[in-house]
């Protein structure tokens, strides 16, 4: 009863707060349930790493009907999930440590980079028959060098033999709908194998807006050899009708166009096509646990589609262009972990990526109503150019990391990297109008070798049982090559890397038998180069530059408390400050600008969350999440300031044997606040989604 008693007045107290990784089952040992394995390779307490890391168990994604990556880590202390962005409506925008980048950070599946040297393929991302999903907040420059700056997120499915036949059925608001069927498929060849397939269809409240998208995971692992042998195939089909970003006039988003509004032209698309194929083997070796990975993935992307630059009836008043982009990416990994030795584990390896992306489009002007109606269509839109972008990146690296348990209160970590990174890019483009070149054509190349590392320490002051409090403290030394688009935008010139260096430090305690726990950070990252996208004076469609220095610093809270065998509650509150450290633009030909102390745009101060859940393994069950975002700045010059909000999501759920019925909402609350800035039209920015509602139903063999 006392328990029950705390529960209530944690959650009455909340505000501002986020929950993970609690909608498990009550483990036998609570300090041992969860283990992580992104930042060391090797499988560990999360508690005892020093580094902010959050494991969210595919067990509470299925008990929260989080099925996307903004439901799946609306309640992970200090990350923001902007949906949608101009990767269409079925991609997203994570944001850590108060950076909105959208390649800043690293998204991995089952051990391999999840858009290669590129950009995260977020539209393609799937999270059915997830085992756990990982997210280490900071960079991670040794393990994956030049692709994780500022975080990782890693989704790790289920292996073979663990997998649960399944089959759902749901659908909801605006048309939305689907279907999954997993299957544990019959030993062949050796083989434990699984197969998942599922269909989604996702309606929007913006007219000519919504997403398909067709996925199928074909898992198998065998022994061989006194090792294991791995395979893994998998496949996405992506068909989006992209909505438009509102426009901001001076210092608020223009209330001359209705929300909701789609200046697209007719029939625009942006269609993805990935399949990628994964195999690996493990094996001992010299004590060890020695790794190879090899992965390689072909993707294409088609995309047809147009902004509004003109708040006007003139024609014309829009933009737009068609563009198809090819990527091939290879994956190789090989390490040996070492943890035979109790107070001594190592880890040496050598990763190698290579991307190969070439981008083929045209531009063009048109004319739409302000309030969306009789757009033109593909017939009536001719290229005005022929821009073509060919662009090879290979990048290597050598690490090695070692983690030394002095006493077993004290544990220091030292890791290094020496990396290697070649890119060449080749930009054409022809005036189909004017017949003659335009700028920005040639050739660049740039190959750059730089040391990263880290280094931290994990210090238990104290401990009981399975009780216990851990402060860390780290350093990391990180760099990452420019980011590419491949849009019509794109020149020759390669932008310099970016390069940070970050601190945090902080406390993990786990107390009451494990049934409370609490996270506390602290942070503090100088960047250099950080890559944004800006409309130069006379320019049509924004660049990417790099932005001088910034500083990035904040604290983040994090608490978990397990109410009775199946009550959980979480609360969590990030404070994010980021700001210009140094940078000057040129807003207006010949008057340059020094942004000094300004924030970055779309950075919120605050980020909190409040979580409740009820997961009984029968009967009702339900979860309620409110989430605070708190007011930011449109734009550089921080003189468009937006206020924070509140969204809602909950769920209510019935569970009999092997049947169970689901209602899942989000955004109940229907707020429409922009969450992101487009990179391709000027000052537009996309709005939060509106209010949904999804059933389904499940049946478990």
């Amino acid at each position: 009863m006392q328990n029950l008693r705390l529960c209530y007045l944690l959650v009455a107290a909340g505000g501002v707060c986020a929950f993970q990784g609690f909608a498990q089952a009550p483990p036998k040992d609570p300090g041992s349930a969860t283990v992580q394995v992104t930042a060391t390779r090797f499988p560990e307490d999360p508690a005892k790493v020093p580094a902010s890391i959050t494991v969210i168990t595919g067990r509470e994604l299925a008990d929260r009907g989080a099925t996307d990556l903004r439901s799946a880590l609306a309640m992970a202390a200090g990350v923001f999930i902007a949906p949608g962005g101009d990767g269409g409506p079925a991609s997203s925008i994570p944001e850590f440590w108060g950076l909105k980048e959208f390649d800043a950070f690293l998204l991995v599946v089952d051990g391999v980079p999840w858009g290669g040297t590129f950009n995260p393929a977020l539209s393609t991302l799937n999270l059915q028959d997830v085992e756990r999903i990982e997210v280490q907040r900071g960079a991670a420059p040794v393990m994956y060098g030049a692709t994780s700056f500022v975080g990782v997120i890693h989704v790790i499915h289920k292996l073979p033999a663990d997998a649960q036949g399944s089959a759902m059925l749901s659908g909801g608001s605006h048309g939305s709908g689907g279907g999954v069927v997993t299957l544990k498929v019959p030993k062949w060849a050796g083989f434990d194998s699984s197969l998942t397939v599922d269909f989604a269809k996702k309606g929007f409240d913006d007219p000519r807006t919504e997403f398909q998208r067709s996925h199928l995971l074909w898992r198998n692992r065998m022994e061989l050899a006194e090792g294991t042998f791995h395979f893994d195939v998998d496949w996405t089909s992506v068909d989006q009708k992209p909505n438009s970003p509102h426009p901001r006039t001076g210092k608020v988003l223009t209330d001359e166009i209705a929300v909701d509004t789609n200046h697209n032209p007719a029939g625009a698309f942006i269609n993805d096509r990935r399949v990628a194929l994964n195999m690996g083997y493990d094996r001992a070796l010299a004590g060890g646990l020695w790794s190879t990975t090899l992965a390689i993935s072909q993707a294409k992307q088609n995309v047809f589609r147009g902004f509004l630059v003109d708040i006007s009836e003139d024609d014309p008043n829009a933009h737009g262009f068609r563009e198809e982009v090819q990527m091939t990416d290879i994956y190789f990994d090989s390490h040996v972990a070492w943890i035979s030795v109790p107070s001594l584990k190592t880890v040496i390896g050598f990763d190698h990526l290579h991307g190969q992306g070439k981008g083929r489009g045209g531009d063009f002007d048109y004319f739409v109503n302000l309030n969306g109606t009789n757009p033109p269509g593909s017939s009536a839109l001719p290229p005005a150019a022929d821009i073509r972008v060919d662009d090879r990146r290979d990048f290597s690296g050598l690490y090695a990391f070692t983690e030394w348990t002095v006493t077993p209160r004290l544990i220091i970590e030292v890791g290094g990297r020496i990396n290697r990174t070649d890119e060449s890019r080749r930009v054409f483009g022809v005036d189909l109008e004017g017949g003659h070149q335009l700028d920005g054509n040639g050739l660049d190349s740039r190959t750059v070798t730089r040391f990263t590392g880290s280094a931290g320490l994990s210090w238990t002051a104290w401990q009981g049982g399975s009780n216990q409090v851990n402060f860390f403290a780290n350093y990391r030394n990180s760099f990452k090559p420019a980011a590419l688009d491949f849009g019509l935008d794109s020149t020759r010139q390669i932008l310099d890397p970016e390069t940070a260096q970050s601190f945090d430090f902080g406390m993990k305690a786990k107390l009451m038998d494990g049934k409370l726990a609490l996270e506390v950070s602290s942070f503090l990252m100088d960047f250099d180069n950080l890559v944004s996208s800006t409309l130069k004076p006379g320019d049509t469609l924004p660049t990417l530059i790099n932005t001088g220095k910034q500083r990035f610093q904040g604290v983040e809270a994090d608490l978990r408390y397990r109410c009775g065998k199946d009550i959980f509650t979480r609360v969590s509150y990030s404070y994010h400050d980021t700001r210009f450290r140094d940078f000057v633009f040129e807003f207006d030909p010949g008057v340059p600008t020094q942004l000094k102390g300004n924030r970055l745009e779309m950075s919120p101060y605050q980020l909190g969350a409040l979580g409740l859940l009820y997961a009984p393994a029968n009967g009702f069950n339900g979860s309620i999440e409110l989430n605070y975002t708190g007011g930011v700045y449109l734009n550089k010059r921080n003189t468009a300031p937006v206020g924070g909000y509140t969204t809602l999501a909950a769920g209510l759920g019935y569970r009999a044997g092997q049947w169970e019925f689901r209602i899942d909402g989000q955004n109940l609350t229907d707020r429409r606040n922009p969450v992101a800035e487009s990179e391709l039209g000027d000052s537009q920015y996309y709005l939060l989604p509106g209010r949904s509602v999804n059933a389904s139903i499940r049946m478990r063999f």
